[in-house]
């Protein structure tokens, strides 16, 4: 049989995506284009906010409408979170957020009989990590290593504690061995991926920090790219930074979690630090790795934010000078503290602050594109893109070139100027 994938959300939900298109092609099947006619639909959701939900039903609607007879799945954070709200949509399989085993089991059970079928567990009584078979469609260049599920942070506009449960981390012999799979099957580049990779080892004997992990992958595979996912900024101290910076093959590009550069905000999002610890990490990343990328979320317009405190959040970012930012207005999601908070404000000043604080992130941008020309970067390339090729450089920026038959391929690119959302630069042979 055939069957297709959507999925929405965060890396932590692309791996296992890409871990069921596994366990179903190791089962005879053939995985589809979500576009192509398909004996089955799985859609992999997210629950982060209230506008992720809105798109879930999205997608699923259409699939229903233009699938009539097709086996419908969904699971992920969203059906996991409110799964009456997938039933009403007439959604023929039901899953949650773990054990997708016996989700894709399911699948092709309702396939055959065209039954209904669900399993859904509390997620807060999670307690083993799911081992689940890495990477995916082999003409993919970089895979996904997931080494960590769950979140007891708790802040106060998210979820994801309730829809992903405790943390669960994987022990090092088996991401070592799973990472070492990815490298013989042709995979250049591993992302070390989870819903809070810094909590990893928190739930196991000794309680080893992350970087513990990192040495592990790192040196297990030392032909291939080892990138990290997000980083919670407490993560980053002396220790952290002296370690990692003598991995050779990891790349320089740190993703840490901001949400806001305001010490207030950050207090009512009950964030586990302040601007002046944040401030701590970039520089501290800045000394260790010259010339790396640090790169953050921020939302804005979160509940009572004044124009005084979202002024010291702009202030803040540039103070940071981050390589690349994901700005997002701040989107209520029910069942959280933050959607009953008052002061919350309407979709005009979310607009406009989103737009504020996306010029200052493009100059940001700009500013640390410009700053490669002249140099050369190796580049992992991925695919085609009108007249270019493109890959990304270890510290994650998009690389054009004129080129051929470049997939999946490494090759030192001297950079000539700053170009789209990227850098224009040429081979050198």
């Amino acid at each position: 049989m055939i069957f297709s994938f959507y999925t929405l959300g965060c890396k932590t939900n692309q791996y296992e995506t890409q871990a069921m298109e596994r366990l179903l092609l190791r089962k005879g099947h053939t995985i589809g284009s979500f576009q192509d006619e398909c004996d089955g639909y799985v859609i992999n959701t997210c629950s982060v906010t209230a506008v992720a939900d809105k798109k879930n039903r999205a997608v699923i609607r259409r699939c229903r409408r233009e699938h009539p007879q097709a086996v419908l799945a969904v699971c992920g954070c969203y059906s996991q979170h409110d799964a009456d709200a997938v039933r009403a949509l007439g959604v023929d399989v039901i899953g949650g957020s773990g054990d997708r085993e016996a989700f894709v089991e399911m699948l092709l059970t309702a396939a055959e009989t065209k039954a209904h079928m669900e399993s859904l567990d509390n997620a807060l009584r999670r307690r083993d990590f799911e081992i689940l078979p890495p990477g995916g469609l082999e003409e993919r260049t970089r895979a996904m290593l997931k080494v960590q599920d769950g979140c007891v942070n708790f802040c106060t506009y998210c979820i994801i504690p309730y829809t992903r449960g405790p943390i669960r981390s994987a022990p090092i012999p088996l991401a070592v061995e799973q990472a070492r799979e990815l490298a013989a099957r042709g995979y250049r580049e591993i992302v070390i991926t989870g819903i809070e990779i810094a909590g990893w080892g928190a739930d196991l004997p000794g309680k080893p920090p992350v970087t513990d992990l990192i040495e592990a992958i790192c040196q297990a595979v030392p032909s291939l790219r080892i990138r990290l996912g997000s980083l919670e900024p407490r993560i980053v101290t002396e220790d952290f930074c002296e370690r990692l910076r003598k991995l050779s093959n990891l790349c320089p590009q740190f993703h840490l979690s901001m949400q806001s550069g305001c010490d207030t905000v950050l207090e009512r999002m009950k964030r586990k630090y302040d601007t002046a610890r944040y401030l701590e990490s970039v520089q501290l990343l800045n000394r260790y790795f010259p010339g790396c990328a640090v790169t953050t979320d921020m939302i804005v317009a979160f509940p009572g934010e004044t124009e005084e405190e979202f002024a010291q959040s702009l202030s803040f970012i540039r103070k940071c000078g981050f390589a690349d930012m994901h700005i997002f207005p701040y989107s209520r999601r029910p069942g959280t503290p933050a959607d009953k908070m008052p002061g919350q404000l309407g979709n005009a000043v979310k607009e406009q602050r989103s737009r504020e604080a996306i010029v200052v992130a493009e100059e940001m941008s700009r500013a640390y594109r410009e700053n490669l020309v002249g140099t050369a970067l190796e580049v992992l390339f991925e695919e085609r893109d009108g007249g270019y090729f493109t890959g990304h450089a270890p510290n994650y920026v998009k690389v054009y070139v004129s080129g051929e038959g470049l997939h999946n391929e490494i090759r030192s690119v001297l950079v000539k100027e700053v170009f789209r959302d990227g850098v224009l630069g040429e081979i050198s042979e």
